[in-house]
């Protein structure tokens, strides 16, 4: 399955390539900070129609068509184009992600750093690779040495004060915080040992469940906000992924703004 997943990832990344830089149509979903453009729907289409030919019988959920149920124990996770904002503006951080789950269990997954050319990968029990170098997190212990990553939501409604405060504690706290704009490549760069951690609400399956298995394959760890194994599912997320080393800290974080567990 990894190979496939990874041929299709590497394929629609090359066409979104393509299209860097260059005239393309944009759409808005919700507001005006929440773009999508034909480029995500194109990427997609060619993910789905890979998919929908080779595997017909698997359940598809696809951040722009949504879910095409299948009542089956396979379910491909699909973000065409993680960074649409960066990809729109001409900043090249942006992924592709897809994911394949089995009883909702991540089993294999595959960002693609598109502008880097770089294909991050793991499947359950196999290790992680960067371009088919297996990679691990880092050993660092202390939250004050800590590179940490975060993204904002597109609404922060009700929780935007507790949100900033959250962030303003990590920096103070920590050797650093990066906010990057796309939450697949913050998970990855946490897999590989760029960074230490990474924390981040409002957040769905597809944005997260490639890097899931990769962050895990590399020795690191995905957590909710309470400190459980997070469980897949259509609603919204709250992720924490570290190298394992420093969750505790982080929790101890984020668990001091208690509206955050609501």
């Amino acid at each position: 399955m990894l190979n496939d997943i990874i041929a299709i990832t590497n394929e629609a990344g090359n066409m979104i390539k393509n299209f860097y830089r260059k005239d393309f149509g944009i759409e808005y979903k919700t507001n005006a900070s929440n773009l999508v453009t034909e480029v995500d729907k194109k990427s997609e289409e060619i993910i789905v129609g890979f998919i929908k030919k080779k595997f017909p019988n698997h359940t598809i959920l696809a951040e722009e068509s949504g879910l095409s149920d299948k009542n089956s124990d396979y379910v491909w996770i699909i973000d065409p184009l993680d960074g649409t904002t960066n990809f729109a503006h001409g900043l090249p951080f942006f992924s592709v992600s897809v994911a394949l789950t089995y009883k909702n269990e991540v089993i294999a997954g595959a960002v693609y750093d598109v502008m880097r050319d770089v294909m991050f990968s793991a499947e359950k029990g196999s290790g992680a690779f960067e371009n088919g170098n297996k990679i691990k997190v880092s050993s660092n212990t202390e939250l004050e040495k800590s590179f940490l990553v975060t993204g904002f939501p597109y609404e922060f409604d009700d929780e935007q004060e507790t949100i900033f405060r959250l962030f303003k504690n990590f920096i103070l706290k920590s050797r650093a915080v990066r906010r990057l704009g796309s939450a697949a490549l913050d998970m990855c760069y946490v897999a590989t040992g760029i960074f230490d951690g990474f924390w981040e609400s409002s957040l769905n399956a597809w944005d997260i469940c490639g890097a899931k298995i990769i962050i895990e394959e590399a020795g690191g760890e995905v957590l909710d906000y309470k400190g459980n194994l997070l469980e897949i599912n259509t609603g919204k997320l709250k992720v924490l992924a570290t190298n394992k080393c420093i969750t505790k800290k982080m929790l101890e974080i984020i668990q001091e703004h208690n509206n955050i567990l609501k």
